[in-house]
């Protein structure tokens, strides 16, 4: 299978690496000391579930050197997903699925400003993963999990054969809030402390503020008319029991290396919704505001 991975940063990098590994016709879209790195050594990935070696590599910055492609996993950073998307038409034939793995819920409707809306669908992807050096990528923990909506047989397959734990899902809306609500305190939480998951959920201040997170963003889901479940916080709650001590998110990668921060399409973005829909969210409106004088990564870098 034909597969651009756009973004090949923790997310698009582990499943690129997979699906290559696999035999798939991979071509990574990156740029800066990560694409050098991987057009002179390769792409390594540090996994528990195994290691990996892939070189050489098919690696870029420009999607018109690839040419149409079967699947985009497009997986850049929020702040970048409009002008990645006016970028996709070189990747394209008639039956390209394009499939955001953006952290946030507004990505799949920000592409769709660029791209037909009939090629693009919703993924969601659950790992802890980031770039530990330029062309490499760190897998902490077990876990490795993507959902994708319907319309994506063949990519679903290829995960699958490269050992990826995949499912399609015919309510893909239901299961981004599903991420959405997770995610939202999980790097909060994690970010506004600077600690490993390990410390916030066994501190019982910080594990109230990472469940007041999440019931917030679970409210607004449920006014938006999503089927989330009632009992879905405490699940999500029960599951954070269950991972990785040393699990450090995304966005506290992000805060600690002094990078850009997603929070204006994380926890801003339950603050701006719910403020818009009548809703109180205290919490992340507090985390959000914390966290607002590092957006940029200057502010860190200078402290």
């Amino acid at each position: 299978m034909r597969i651009a991975i756009y973004g090949s940063g923790g997310i698009g990098g582990y499943f690129g690496a997979r699906l290559a590994a696999a035999g798939n016709d991979v071509h990574f879209i990156a740029r800066g000391a990560h694409l050098q790195a991987m057009r002179q050594h390769g792409l390594r990935v540090e996994s528990g579930a195994g290691n990996l070696h892939i070189h050489p590599v098919s690696a870029t910055d420009d999607p018109a050197d690839i040419g149409p492609v079967d699947t985009v996993m497009f997986a850049v950073k929020l702040w970048d997903v409009e002008p990645a998307a006016r970028q996709l038409a070189p990747l394209l034939h008639e039956r390209t699925v394009v499939i955001p793995f953006q952290n946030g819920i507004e990505s799949s409707d920000l592409v769709k400003k660029h791209v037909p809306a009939r090629h693009v669908l919703g993924g969601v992807a659950y790992i802890a993963t980031g770039i530990k050096a330029p062309g490499v990528i760190l897998h902490t923990g077990a876990m490795q999990r993507m959902q994708v909506g319907s319309g994506a047989e063949a990519f679903v397959q290829a995960c699958k054969s490269a050992g990826i734990n995949v499912e399609p899902t015919a309510d893909i809306e239901r299961a981004r809030w599903e991420k959405f609500v997770f995610l939202v305190g999980l790097s909060g939480v994690t970010a506004l402390a600077r600690r490993p998951l390990g410390v916030c959920r066994a501190d019982p201040d910080l594990r109230a503020t990472l469940e007041a997170a999440m019931s917030e963003t679970w409210r607004l889901g449920r006014h938006r008319g999503i089927g989330l479940a009632e009992d879905f916080v405490a699940e999500r709650m029960r599951f954070v029991d269950t991972l990785h001590a040393e699990m450090r998110t995304s966005m506290q990668h992000d805060l600690e290396n002094g990078g850009r921060l997603e929070a204006p399409w994380l926890c801003g973005a339950v603050a701006r919704m719910s403020e818009a829909a009548g809703l109180a969210a205290p919490v992340n409106r507090s985390i959000y505001a914390a966290l607002k004088p590092y957006i940029d990564g200057s502010a860190l870098k200078a402290s």
